[in-house]
């Protein structure tokens, strides 16, 4: 659907040796997660779970037509990814739901020394229940514990679950200062996705979580 940051990230510079140690411990399914659990606690996809991913982002195309029309030929409609490509690229991806039957999941980039959130999504069947949130938070804190000061994202501005929705989240619109962050909107751009409404980039800045944005208690 909405073009993966990891178009730029897969020719992107190494990553600190910490970052590709722990990515290699972790893998797919391997590694216990400080925020694994079941049910609707987000924890690292494991290889069960790779395989619906596609289908999950691709449910949320309904959700842009109601606010953008028809969607035939668009790039927003396009094929999603593929959960076994994502988990293939330096960074990290989280799901909620049970082992084998994820309904939402937050994949992370790691690129040219940032962590990107390249998507987020949640089965529309399972929207309105936190899940997006925590998906989030999770992805915040895992960033930070990967050593990571920041999280950016690019999203539409004013449609209601994306920029909004994030800055409920302690994201702030900033300007396209990194070379990825650059690269990562002229793809956007090329693919027409600015036409049905502006697009920024935002950014939180990340630090040790509190129990709440862990749990979401």
């Amino acid at each position: 659907m909405l073009p993966a940051a990891a178009e730029g990230a897969r020719g992107a510079a190494q990553l600190p040796r910490r970052h590709e140690e722990r990515r290699d411990r972790r893998g797919a399914g391997r590694g216990a997660c400080a925020l694994s659990g079941a049910g609707d606690v987000p924890r690292h996809a494991r290889a069960a779970d790779l395989r619906p991913i596609a289908a999950i982002e691709d449910s949320g195309v309904a959700l842009f037509e109601q606010a953008f029309g028809d969607l035939t030929g668009d790039a927003l409609a396009s094929p999603a990814e593929r959960g076994r490509d994502r988990i293939d690229q330096p960074g990290f991806l989280l799901v909620v739901g049970e082992v084998g039957e994820p309904v939402g999941f937050a994949h992370v980039v790691y690129a040219e020394g940032l962590a990107h959130l390249a998507q987020l999504s949640v089965l529309p069947g399972r929207a309105r229940e936190g899940l997006g949130s925590a998906l989030v938070r999770a992805a915040m804190a895992e960033a930070w514990r990967d050593g990571f000061g920041s999280l950016s994202l690019t999203t539409y501005r004013d449609v209601a679950w994306n920029g909004p929705f994030y800055a409920r989240l302690g994201f702030v619109e900033v300007g396209e200062d990194e070379r990825f962050l650059r690269r990562q909107r002229d793809v956007e751009r090329a693919l027409g996705l600015d036409r049905h409404g502006p697009r920024v980039v935002m950014r939180a800045r990340l630090g040790r979580p509190t129990r709440r944005q862990v749990t979401g208690e």
